[in-house]
């Protein structure tokens, strides 16, 4: 039986995950976290989704209560998750992170904590979102640099940070492939007069507007033809049953820092 906290848990993520390990089996919540003062703090977190008693109650504290669990599943901010990756290495508990925004430091902070514990972390943790970016390596190296790159990215007007995590790593992984330096390379508005588009840009276009749960299109674009791969979360039950099967998985691996790709067993496939 793998034990698990959840943070966030009064969130719209938090709240599927633990729901849908309420149905589970070999899982189950043990104890869930959210910031001092919210309502549901010191209550049974079932209560608050209508699941009933669980047992498992809200703490604002994880070092209080990480101890009674193998893994905690984390999607709040790039700050708090900093803090509870400190906590959970400091315990040897593992962890699952889906929070995006990391700086270039706090990914450092990330790699050297990660050392003592097991950590996973993905911008994305949709199956079909992971495929996709084998699917992008892979079609990377056969076009090269015949093609224009352009990334557009589509969520919900409240989502905080721009470009998406998931469009920076879809980014990030046809760069690799291609050769290029996005900090050079990457073109994230264009207005006015511009001139031509070089050809090593990799365009990252963002659109926000109402309740999208999250859209990503990549575009290969070539002289009398363009190649598109579209990928549409229908709701956020892909990203929880990806989390979880994280989850179950980091408990038995060694400590280091992991991501979908390795949970997927993708990183193998050429």
């Amino acid at each position: 039986m793998v034990k698990v906290i959840v943070t966030g848990a009064g969130g719209k993520m938090g709240g599927r995950i633990i729901s849908l390990i309420s149905a589970m089996e070999d899982i189950r919540v043990v104890g869930a976290i959210e910031v001092a003062g919210h309502p549901i703090v010191g209550r049974d977190v079932g209560h608050s989704l209508g699941l009933g008693r669980t047992g498992a109650m809200v703490s604002d504290r994880l070092a209080d209560c990480i101890d009674q669990a193998d893994v905690v599943i984390d999607f709040t901010n790039h700050e708090a998750s900093l803090n509870y990756l400190k906590i959970a290495s400091e315990k040897n508990r593992s962890i699952v992170i889906g929070s995006t925004g990391f700086t270039a430091e706090e990914m450092k902070i990330v790699g050297r904590l990660a050392e003592k514990t097991r950590c996973v972390l993905s911008p994305n943790m949709s199956v079909g979102v992971n495929v996709l970016l084998k699917v992008l390596e892979h079609c990377s190296g056969i076009l090269g640099d015949d093609y224009d790159v352009e990334i557009i990215e589509a969520h919900h007007h409240l989502k905080k940070d721009a470009p998406s995590g998931t469009a920076l790593q879809m980014a990030r992984v046809i760069a690799g492939r291609l050769g290029r330096d996005l900090e050079k390379d990457a073109v994230y508005t264009r207005r006015g007069l511009i001139g031509e588009r070089t050809r090593r840009e990799i365009g990252i276009q963002t659109i926000r507007a109402g309740d999208i749960v999250g859209e990503h299109t990549v575009m290969f674009g070539g002289i009398g033809e363009r190649l598109e791969f579209t990928h549409r979360a229908q709701s956020r039950d892909n990203f929880a049953q990806g989390a979880i099967r994280a989850a179950q998985w980091i408990v038995r691996q060694k400590n280091g820092l992991y991501d979908m790709q390795d949970v997927l067993g993708l990183k193998g496939i050429k």
